[in-house]
């Protein structure tokens, strides 16, 4: 099957790691295992809810401003502009902050699924939404994470799960995904060999 499509993650994916989760949910008043910050925040009081999107918008505008790139980040996305492949990002993140990494770093993105544009990961809504605004099929498209929910996202809307082995816990998750590589330009021989 011909690959028409890759959907990347933004944070760990694109960039570098930045968010310590662990260390934002301490800040917020939560247990570090307390679980996903997003999925906890319907359950918030309007006050610990106003606190926490604080404390978030914090944390991001950080990231964006002290992110840097993953190794062959830029040139992968240049490789894949060559050979006409829609380039996606699936991001937990907001959309202003996935344009703001982009100027950032003078990178290009054909379309941006973020977390108020509809369900989150691991929920299959933005691969779907991706491959409809590309209108190319799921089965065509990578869909390429450092992180559990991104696999899952990619499974669960019949595409290709690709792990970015970046992190400690990645080895926990390579069993979720078709492809782990180490670096992103590796995503070229997958599609090349599709």
């Amino acid at each position: 099957m011909k690959i028409t499509t890759v959907i990347f993650d933004l944070d760990g994916t694109i960039t570098r790691p930045f968010f310590d989760f662990d260390a934002i949910r301490e800040e917020i008043g939560l247990d570090r295992d307390a679980g996903p910050i997003l999925e906890l925040m319907p359950k918030m009081s309007p006050e610990q809810l106003k606190r926490t999107n604080r404390i978030i918008a914090e944390h991001e505008k950080a990231a964006v401003e002290q992110s840097t790139l993953n190794h062959k980040a830029a040139e992968t996305l240049d490789a894949l502009r060559q050979k006409d492949i829609h380039i996606g990002i699936l991001t937990r993140n907001t959309r202003q902050n996935a344009l703001a990494i982009a100027r950032k770093h003078s990178l290009s993105f054909d379309a941006i699924v973020g977390r108020t544009d509809g369900p989150v990961k691991p929920e299959a809504f933005g691969v779907l939404s991706l491959c409809e605004t590309f209108a190319t099929r799921p089965d065509q498209t990578l869909v390429v994470g450092d992180f559990l929910y991104d696999l899952l996202s990619a499974t669960a809307a019949g595409a290709i799960p690709v792990l970015l082995n970046n992190n400690e816990k990645a080895h926990e998750y390579a069993k979720f995904a078709d492809h782990t590589i180490t670096s992103l330009d590796q995503i070229l021989p997958i599609i090349n060999t599709n």
